[in-house]
């Protein structure tokens, strides 16, 4: 009864009919206008925007045709080592002298490169197949360095064609010399076994690494190239390091992966 005759009364004062009707105050304006900007720009952002994102994985330096695994095709006591680690060879050089039972014999190298392993010694008793040696498969000293980052498999669609990649060299100081510029050459798009990385860097440990989490992808990549630094090489600095970069030197590689639209997966 008491809600009724407040009904009541309402209704019999009319006057308060001409009162103004405040919609919203202006604060409320203020924030509701902030919203439509935001809405706006996200909504352009997600029409003509993208997403960079990138892979990061191990890398080795090398030159372009990798290196291989120089074995030994006789069983017997090695009696001479006729070449230096580091020295570079011609097809078919004498690597070392064996002592068999049917007499001396010279293990030779298959094809030019240079010694960067040597794993026999004088007085060592080999078998048919020991790896003796790893050569890689360079013409000349100063034959540019590549690149070669072992990417997961489930990356290798994402990269594009000349993609940019950031190296970090194991043996430069990132902080002072920063990190080594390049792009993608090209994407081998089979996985590499542990057999197949052994015998194109001519290192089984590195094989078996770069495999530890899966088999990978392998990734070749370009070295930008700049006259004015001492190691020959572009760098995230002026200079770079005060010093040339060998091949088999190890690094990580962070190549950057084809940029995605956000309306692409905002959308179900």
């Amino acid at each position: 009864m008491q809600f009724r005759q407040q009904a009541l009364a309402k209704l019999q004062s009319p006057e308060e009919l001409d009162l103004p009707v405040r919609l919203a105050r202006p604060q409320g304006w203020l924030a509701l206008g902030v919203t439509v900007v935001v809405m706006a720009a996200a909504s352009v952002w997600a029409v003509t925007g993208s997403v960079a994102s990138t892979v990061s994985a191990q890398a080795v330096l090398t030159h372009g045709q990798g290196s291989y695994l120089l074995q030994s095709p006789v069983s017997g006591q090695v009696t001479a080592v006729l070449v230096k680690q580091g020295e570079q060879l011609p097809a078919d050089a004498p690597v070392l002298r064996v002592r068999t039972a049917q007499g001396d014999s010279v293990v030779r190298t298959v094809a030019a490169g240079r010694v960067t392993t040597l794993a026999a010694t004088i007085g060592q008793i080999i078998q048919t197949g020991t790896n003796v040696a790893a050569v890689e498969k360079v013409a000349r000293a100063f034959d540019p360095l590549y690149a070669t980052v072992y990417v997961p498999a489930e990356n290798a669609a994402a990269i594009p064609a000349h993609a940019s990649v950031d190296l970090t060299v194991s043996s430069v100081p990132t902080q002072t010399y920063g990190v080594l510029r390049g792009h993608v050459k090209s994407v081998d798009r089979s996985a590499q076994s542990a057999q197949s990385i052994s015998a194109f860097l001519g290192d089984s440990q590195l094989g078996q690494q770069f495999t530890s989490k899966g088999r990978p992808v392998a990734v070749l990549v370009a070295l930008d190239t700049s006259a004015s630094t001492k190691s020959g090489y572009r760098w995230s600095t002026t200079d770079g390091p005060p010093f040339r970069l060998d091949s088999m030197t190890l690094a990580s590689g962070s190549i950057r992966l084809a940029d995605q639209h956000p309306v692409d997966w905002l959308l179900p």
